[in-house]
């Protein structure tokens, strides 16, 4: 245990997906800091042998890497074939891996859309279906789930993006109810603006992360509120508060503010200007 962290995943695997940059990463960093051994999941097999050596080295944590692109629908099956061959028993199952796009959905091509609901929605459900029964039969384990703000609402301008983080948001919460009486925790980690990646694969503008968070910061309440049994932690305090005082607003007035703050520059769009 590092400082007062808890060493609640100390000697035990997690399973880390899209952990080669972002929130990912830093959540791989903080469970190695506690102790974890650790399941490298993405894209990027330079990137992840980079990730997996180095946290090896400097907390002495065993750290396999798995090259897997999680658009592909076999690429759940996969990541669970790899780990029951090795048998390697999942503590703490981290579905991180997402993406999204910027502009009108009108716009945005068909397949990019269709990927995204696979990587954000299917994938999501594929694994937490793989890992938890045996979490169930153990009667422990730790399901952490990453979602977003833009769950609460309608986002214009990132309008599926926002539909796969709500269905995460609900999946999560709902199957936390369920495996409770097991000794299974879940979450829905729900951050903000977050600087990482994300901004420049979803081409969203920059005014949208002028008050961005660290992904560190984001990781670290995941993973406290997760110890918690919490099945929702919000990542910033203002974050927090906007999430809450959506509530009290009717949703169509909510979606307006949200479409005049999102809208590409050149929108002329009535109800947008």
């Amino acid at each position: 245990m590092t400082g007062n962290r808890s060493n609640r995943w100390s000697g035990k695997w997690a399973l880390v997906t899209g952990a080669s940059a972002g929130i990912g990463w830093a959540l791989a960093e903080q469970l190695a800091e506690r102790g974890a051994s650790l399941i490298l999941t993405a894209r990027r097999t330079e990137r992840l042998a980079k990730l997996a050596s180095a946290l090896s080295a400097k907390h002495g944590i065993k750290a396999e890497v798995f090259a897997v692109d999680l658009v592909r629908p076999e690429a759940p099956a996969e990541i669970f074939a790899f780990t029951v061959g090795k048998g390697l028993e999942i503590e703490l199952l981290v579905n991180n891996a997402g993406v999204g796009a910027f502009g009108y959905n009108h716009e945005i091509e068909t397949s990019r859309l269709l990927d995204m609901i696979q990587l954000n929605c299917t994938a999501v459900v594929h694994l937490t279906r793989l890992y938890v029964p045996g979490m169930v039969e153990r009667g422990h384990g730790d399901v952490l789930i990453v979602a977003s703000v833009a769950a609460f609402q309608a986002v214009p301008f990132i309008s599926a993006y926002a539909a796969t983080k709500a269905f995460d948001l609900i999946f999560a919460e709902s199957i936390a109810e369920e495996v409770a009486r097991f000794g299974v925790r879940v979450c829905a980690l729900c951050p903000g603006s977050t600087n990482t990646e994300f901004q420049q694969v979803a081409g969203q503008p920059d005014r949208a992360f002028r008050y961005a968070e660290t992904a560190e910061a984001v990781a670290r309440v995941g993973l406290e509120e997760l110890e918690q049994g919490k099945s929702c932690a919000i990542s910033g305090r203002g974050n927090r508060m906007m999430v809450f005082g959506e509530r009290l607003a009717p949703r169509r007035f909510i979606a307006r503010m949200a479409a005049k703050a999102m809208a590409p520059p050149e929108s002329t769009s009535p109800g947008i200007k």
